[in-house]
Order: structure tokens, then sequence, then C-alpha cells
């Protein structure tokens, strides 16, 4: 048993807050989870079609899915290390896929929220309005029902762990505002039937740009992609599309109507898409957190997790992207709930500092822009296994790092199939194998 149990508030039942309790729980802790939504998922809880009231901020609902969304990892690298995503009656599946829609994933979260009696550790409804330091390293919670109108009720917790993800508030390109069309982001997007015969740009090259350009040129006239990192002098119609151009970034939006892109075309459009990322947000964090966001830097946090100064009684999960997910959710919150007993023991604050300034040393002399700070492209192994030895677990299978580069490379060589044609069998066999010892 941890030589220390502790009452912890944790914010967020998404993957990330669902297996953070867990583990904490699984330490010997208490942990209260708070959830503004009615049901688990974060991300994942998907939300019907709905007129916005602001189509390029965030939506009353936190998810950000469309309804024709499938994994772009295959599901035997995205589960859990000890709960895999495969498709049995034990993890509630009705999409056998190996790139499932999202239903799917919904249902395996449920199945792992079930199997591990985490519901009953959730405040559903609930929203967290505040959050302050108290006297001998203890945190104020302010709480209140979604809905009602009062301050919210004030709880004091030994340490809380922030787990509200960062796919809800969304990142804007700079578009005049004389420009007369509609713009969204695509966190507001759900189906692509309201762009029947419309012109739309879509701005962005990631996988949320890739398949709801796609997905919007199934309806739209004609439908072009801005991406910044296309030379300038290139418009190129996508393959297999009659409809669909891929072009440089935007120069200029004009007062007509009209965008001009950087290659020197130009369109007449009636909608602008940013596909364009999302900000890391606490809104019920103060100046007392310690920690600041700037650039999409959450700063300072001793590797992505402990702010020095007040660690450990505050941390996050969850903050690092172009990774798979739920296992890093897991290995950080086993070293969360392991530093909160006194099992594992952090370094100094300056030492702490230290390792931070370092790692942005890093950073700069790879050219890296500080909004990549939280950019796990190149080490997101490296920093999966070091937490696995921080808490004396196995490393991450070979079979589940060979699977993701090898789906990175299958998704360059085939964009528009790489989720129905693959050729790592050995590596799904592999898998299964491993998978054994847990069902």
């Amino acid at each position: 048993m941890p030589s220390v149990s502790l009452r912890l508030a944790v914010i967020g039942a998404g993957a990330a807050g669902l297996v953070a309790a867990r583990e904490l729980r699984r330490e010997g802790h208490a942990p209260v989870v708070f959830e503004r939504a009615a049901a688990v998922g974060g991300t994942w809880l998907y939300a019907p079609p709905a007129a916005p009231s602001d189509p390029l901020g965030a939506s009353a609902t936190h998810s950000s899915l469309y309804a024709s969304l499938r994994t772009n990892l295959p599901r035997e690298s995205m589960g859990f290390l000890d709960f895999p995503f495969v498709a049995s009656e034990a993890t509630g599946s009705a999409d056998p896929r190996r790139f499932p829609g999202h239903e799917e994933v919904l249902r395996y979260l449920e199945a792992f929220a079930c199997r591990f009696d985490l519901l009953r550790l959730v405040r559903f409804e609930t929203e967290v309005l505040g959050v302050r330091r108290e006297g001998r390293g203890r945190w104020a919670v302010t709480s209140r029902k979604v809905g009602d109108k009062g301050s919210g009720q004030e709880e004091v917790y030994d340490a809380v762990v922030v787990c509200n993800g960062h796919y809800t508030e969304p990142r804007i390109a700079v578009i005049p505002d004389a420009w007369p069309g509609k713009q969204m982001h695509s966190h507001n997007y759900r189906v692509p039937e309201p762009f029947l015969d419309q012109v739309v740009i879509v701005i962005g090259a990631s996988a949320s740009a890739f398949d709801i350009s796609r997905d919007i040129a199934s309806t739209a006239k004609e439908v072009h992609i801005a991406d910044r990192s296309t030379p300038f002098h290139r418009c190129v119609k996508q393959p297999g599309y009659n409809n669909l151009w891929l072009h440089s970034m935007i120069d200029r939006a004009q007062e007509d109507g009209c965008v001009v892109f950087r290659d020197g075309s130009s369109i007449k459009a009636d909608v602008i898409m940013h596909c364009t990322g999302y900000l890391y947000d606490f809104p019920f964090l103060g100046d007392d957190s310690t920690i600041t966001v700037d650039d999409n830097r959450v700063d300072p946090l001793y590797k992505h997790v402990f702010p020095p100064e007040v660690a450990p009684q505050l941390s996050f999960i969850g903050l690092p992207w172009k990774v798979i997910p739920f296992p890093l959710f897991e290995l950080q919150s086993k070293w969360v709930a392991k530093v909160l007993s006194g099992r594992i023991v952090l370094p100094s604050k300056e030492e702490m500092m230290e390792d931070v300034k370092a790692f942005y040393s890093k950073l700069e002399a790879r050219g890296w822009p500080k909004r990549y700070t939280h950019n796990f492209s190149n080490c997101q192994f490296e920093y999966d296994d070091w937490l696995a030895a921080q808490c004396g677990y196995p490393t991450i299978e070979e079979w589940r790092k060979q699977m993701y580069f090898f789906n990175g490379y299958n998704k360059a060589a085939r964009p528009e199939s790489y989720r129905d044609k693959w050729d790592d069998d050995d590596l799904v066999e592999d898998a299964n194998e491993d998978f054994k010892k847990y069902l």
C-alpha cells in the first residue's frame, strides 16, 4: 500500500480522466472526477449537428467529432496497455473494422469505465469554475451543476489532476473582417449536407483537414485546400476528384468575396473552414497555478506534467500530441499516482526548472517553433519508455511501436485508402498474441 492516501480532484472524464482515476485509485487514493457532460468519453462523445452561436468559437459541446470520423490509428495500437481495443463483446464492439468509427471508440471507453468501476467516481453534468491554492499545499475546487446560476460549491482537495483535453478551444487563421463569406472552425463541423453546391475553402493540413475536405467534396460544388506547407507555385487537382484542389496558403481575402492564394490563383468562395487546430485552455486556473499558455506552450511543466513550483499537487495529463494517446495517458497517470503516494520522489524545484530549460534549448536548436512544444512526433516512445521506467512498468511493446510507424508510411503511400488497405498483418498477429494475457 502507498505511504500516503490523498483525496484528489480529477477534471474531465474523457480517456485521460478515466485512466487517471483508475491509476490513482489503484495507488490507494480517493479521486473525485468532475465532468461537464452527462456521460464519459470527452472528445469521443459525439454531439449531433446544431447551429452554434459562434461558428468560429467553442460551441456548447466539448466534442470536435464529425459524423464520418474514423480513427487514423489502427485499433490494436490505440488501446490502454492492459485493456486491448479489440472487436469483442468485452469492449462493447459493434464496429469490427481495424480503423473504426468514433462510436466504437466511445463504446470502448464506456466498457473501460464499467470494467474498472469508474462511473461511481464521476460527478456528471458538473463544471469546475475555479481552482485555487489553499494553505499547506492543498487546493480549493469550486464546482456547480451545469445550468445552475449560483456561485457553486467549494471543496478542498489534497491535489488536482487536470484532464480537460485540448480539442475544445479553436485556433483560428487570420482572415480580414471585410471578407463577406461565412467562416467556421472544424470544431463545429458535423455533416457535409449544409455545403451543398457551395464553394468551400479548407485551411489546414492536419488529419481533420484531409478528412473534412473529402467529406465536404461529396456535396459541395468545389473544395479548395489551403496548405502553408505546399509550394507557392502549386495548384493541384486531387486524384480521384473533379471538385477538389490543393493550393498554397491564402495570401489575402477581399471584400468582393474572392480569396487569393499565394500560388496566384483566386476563388470566389462561400465558406472558409478553419481546420487549424486548437489552443490549450484552462479557464478554471488562476495565476497561483504558476503556469501560463503562450503560443500553445504550457509553461513551465516538468516532463509535460508537473509545474515545478507547485508539484506534485497540480498535474496535467494528456498535453502531448502527435502520439498514440491512450497508452501515453496511462503511463503519465501511473507516474502521477506514484508521485502523489510517495513511491516516486520528484527532483527539486530547481532541478525540474533546469530540465524544462534544457528541453526548450533542444527545441530551439532543432528550429521548432514554440507552438510545437508538446508535439511529440519525434520522441513519443522515448518519453513513454522513460515514464514506464520511472514506474517500474514494462516499456511500450515493440509491435505497437512498429505498427505506429508502419501506419504513418501506409498513410503517406495510400492517403485515400490506408484505413482499408495495409501490409502489416504480422504485427496484428503479434498484437493479438500479446492480448491473450488480458482477454
